[in-house]
């Protein structure tokens, strides 16, 4: 009898993959300085220092409700449905820096995700404690020393940034797996309906 073939695994970011952050601080922003941000002058600065207040990003990530409140990034919801069906997914995020996160983001991906086992979730401190065959993120600090193979979503404070294969959307991803898929022979497989 031949043994089940493994499935490869894809370890994809919360926070500026799945969930637009940028949207949200900038709404935040505006909430609070009543003055309107252009996402231009956003383009290669560090999320931190994006604003003209310093201590923005650093309050509104404290803030109860802010990570609940996050807009979906278009496409991500469908992608990732059609991605479960043929690849082991895993979201993994950050959420020890900010506790009330834990909570927040666990009630985001039921809400939007429900189809994401919670034994597919990770939450943890440091990504690099992450071992799946491919990891999707926007922080080069969890792709530079990932051991898999890394894709870097594109976010305004990655913009010039070359160091990994770059994707700008969920329809590019899918294209992206679909292509693998094509060549490894799992996807739309002639036994499968």
């Amino acid at each position: 009898m031949e043994k089940d073939k493994k499935r490869i695994s894809i370890g994809v970011d919360m926070d500026g993959v799945l969930a637009d952050t940028e949207t949200h601080f900038i709404r935040y922003y505006e909430n609070e300085s009543g003055r309107k941000v252009d996402r231009k002058s956003l383009l290669g600065v560090p999320e931190n220092e994006a604003f003209p207040d310093k201590t923005a990003v650093p309050r509104y990530v404290r803030l109860p409700g802010f990570f609940r409140t996050l807009p979906v990034i278009p496409g991500s919801v469908e992608a990732l449905a059609v991605l479960t069906k043929e690849y082991d997914v895993y979201i993994v995020s950050a959420a020890m820096e900010f506790p009330q996160s834990l909570f927040e983001k666990k009630s985001w991906l039921e809400e939007y995700f429900p189809f994401i086992s919670w034994r597919n979730i990770v939450f943890c401190g440091d990504k690099r404690i992450i071992n799946t065959d491919y990891l999707i993120d926007d922080h080069l600090k969890n792709l530079d020393h990932f051991p898999g193979i890394p894709i870097m979503f594109t976010a305004s404070h990655n913009i010039h940034y070359t160091n990994h294969h770059r994707v700008n959307n969920w329809e590019e991803i899918l294209s992206y797996f679909h292509n693998l898929s094509e060549l490894s022979g799992i996807w739309n497989r002639p036994d499968q309906p």
